[in-house]
């Protein structure tokens, strides 16, 4: 009986072993000769890369655990807290309800891969008005999130310390809230981690002469630092740095290696570099300024400027010091529940330190594990960001005692799930060295043990409610209750009357009343809004101006023709006057 080419391959090379690893498999693909080593599963004390299948039952154990967050996150009424998140679903949104549809509407500011994302289902109202238009994207990153640590964890520890590492990651509070939102963090996240998963994948193969592996992963990081460079402007430094990784890599190799490596890599730079350059040239073409996101009206340098007091600056502006210190408790606590986050920054540090130090072994260097410390890239970028970028974070525990900005500490999370686990690895490893009595006992309880912490630290954060939703729900009450009573003004208005109203801050009205933004006269149509600010009476049937915004200064400049029908005073929140005009006709009657 005829055998396949497999059971063939198995007779030559001999029934491996458990943990058992197999050198110099020559690949059936042309010109690829895999030297990188075959694990055979079955030994959990292998550090290895993960084998096929391996990966996709953490991707559906994450889609369940997302699913159990949108279900307690909806019934709660969470996932519009962020005005953000608002923000991101009415971009969405005016990409295809506008009188001028397209990419105009995907504005200079904010990136625009999360609003490409919600497009199939921000059109239907109800998945609008709830948020839930959001949702989809950010529940398959955060299990694609999960199902990446997985993967990076297993080239660095042991299986029981790699599920150590998943289970903290998949477990945090402020992650699970935010994989259920329009936000754009867990998006980010899962591709970061993903981007450092195919780069280290790469250079291993590369190490061992698979020049077929080494490309295909190298195109896909290219990418995923693409998607990046889309959807935060950390990706943009983060692609830079991954681009050298590779740059060096190939540089160090064979000139064999390198001679079938170039014409991919030059792919690969062209990818890399065009999403900065595509971004330049939409604010260019669209905004009229290349740097518009860097120094325009909404960006973070100019938004600093007109909310902080005459003269004076958060603090950390323009210290490293303070800048650290903000970001790195930030980051604890978006991670750790109570004042644990000090414990799990110091065993990350350790493991990081261990990882520095073990980085010459050749069985690491074969892994091509050391390229994990990219994941540490956030923690200068955020420190140069609060100090020189414009960037406050503010936190309850330090002074001034706020809220703003904290979900940016969740950057750091997938490096100090990575590295604490590192850590708590080498802490089982010196239980076992010792000699007294209690040691073995406790090295084998220490796994199981440090699993509980995982799920005490989960249920704590959300007894205690975790940071970033916390933030949510400080930064939107009086939010939400003016956008709630100007949704209800709205309801009384006719769905096909042009209604005037900056959208800028409070898009949210627009969304709860369910009215269509095609009808509304705004920001959205610059130059149909240019010449109604010169004369809104004649432009729009109503006019809600809210005290500041450009409707209220061109009502004080041009109040001819308008009737005052109500005025809504929310605590905390601008006055709103509402308007009727008495010159405004439809198109049909002119």
């Amino acid at each position: 009986m005829a055998r396949s080419r497999s059971d063939r391959r198995a007779a030559k090379l001999g029934e491996p072993k458990p943990g058992e690893i197999v050198l110099g498999r020559r690949s059936s693909r042309t010109g690829s000769f895999r030297q990188s080593p075959i694990w055979v599963p079955g030994d959990p004390e292998a550090v290895r890369p993960v084998v096929p299948g391996e990966t996709y039952p953490l991707f559906v154990g994450g889609i369940l655990l997302a699913f159990v967050a949108l279900f307690v996150c909806f019934h709660h009424g969470y996932l519009l807290l962020y005005g953000d998140a608002v923000a991101h679903l009415a971009i969405a949104r005016r990409i295809l309800d506008a009188k001028w549809p397209g990419i105009s509407q995907l504005g200079g500011v904010w990136l625009p891969l999360p609003h490409i994302l919600m497009l199939p289902f921000i059109m239907n109202m109800r998945m609008w008005q709830t948020g839930l238009a959001g949702a989809p994207m950010s529940m398959i990153s955060y299990a694609a999130g999960v199902a990446g640590i997985w993967r990076l964890a297993r080239r660095s520890m042991k299986l029981r310390w790699a599920l150590l590492a998943t289970t903290f990651y998949a477990l945090n509070a402020n992650l699970l809230f935010l994989s259920t939102t329009a936000m754009t963090e867990a998006l980010f996240l899962a591709l970061l981690i993903w981007s450092v998963v195919a780069t280290s994948e790469s250079i291993a193969a590369l190490r061992a002469n698979d020049t077929v592996t080494a490309r295909a992963r190298m195109m896909l990081a290219g990418f995923l630092i693409f998607g990046q460079v889309f959807t935060r402007y950390d990706g943009w430094i983060i692609g830079a740095i991954i681009w050298l990784c590779f740059a060096a890599a190939i540089f160090k190799s064979s000139a064999d290696i390198r001679r079938r490596m170039r014409p991919h890599f030059i792919l690969f730079t062209i990818i890399v570099a065009a999403g900065p350059l595509l971004w330049f040239w939409y604010n260019a073409h669209f905004e009229h300024d290349w740097l518009d996101f860097l120094r325009g009206p909404y960006s973070a340098k100019q938004i600093e400027r007109r909310t902080a007091p005459p003269g004076q600056h958060y603090r950390g502006w323009h210290n490293i010091g303070w800048a650290t210190l903000f970001y790195t408790r930030t980051a604890q606590i978006d991670a750790a529940a109570w004042e644990t986050g000090f414990a799990l920054m110091a065993a990350s540090l350790y493991g990081l330190w261990l990882s520095f130090r073990r980085r010459a072994n050749t069985a690491v260097r074969a892994r091509a594990e050391s390229f994990t410390l990219l994941l540490w890239i956030p923690l200068p970028f955020y420190i140069y960001s609060i100090a020189y970028g414009s960037v406050p974070i503010f936190i309850p525990q330090l002074w001034p005692h706020a809220f703003y900005n904290a979900r940016y500490g969740m950057e750091l999370l997938p490096a100090l799930s990575i590295y604490a686990a590192l850590s708590a690895e080498q802490f089982e490893i010196w239980l076992k060295s010792r000699t007294v009595s209690w040691a073995p006992l406790a090295a084998r309880l220490w796994q199981p043990a440090a699993m509980l912490l995982c799920v005490a630290n989960c249920i704590a954060m959300m007894y205690f409610i975790p940071l970033v939703l916390k933030e949510a729900i400080n930064n939107s009450t009086t939010r939400v209750s003016l956008e709630t009573n100007l949704a209800n003004v709205l309801d009384t208005m006719p769905q096909n009357v042009p209604v005037m109203m900056s959208l800028t801050n409070h898009v949210g009205a627009v969304q709860t009343a369910g009215r269509s933004l095609q009808s509304m006269v705004s920001e959205n149509d610059d130059q149909t809004w240019q010449i109604a600010l010169k004369d809104p009476a004649r432009h729009a049937a109503y006019i809600i101006a809210i005290v500041g915004d450009p409707v209220a200064n061109a009502v004080a400049a041009h109040p001819q023709g308008l009737a005052e029908m109500e005025v809504i005073c929310t605590t905390g929140q601008p006055c709103a006057r509402v308007y009727q005009s008495l010159l405004w006709t439809p198109a049909s009657a002119k």
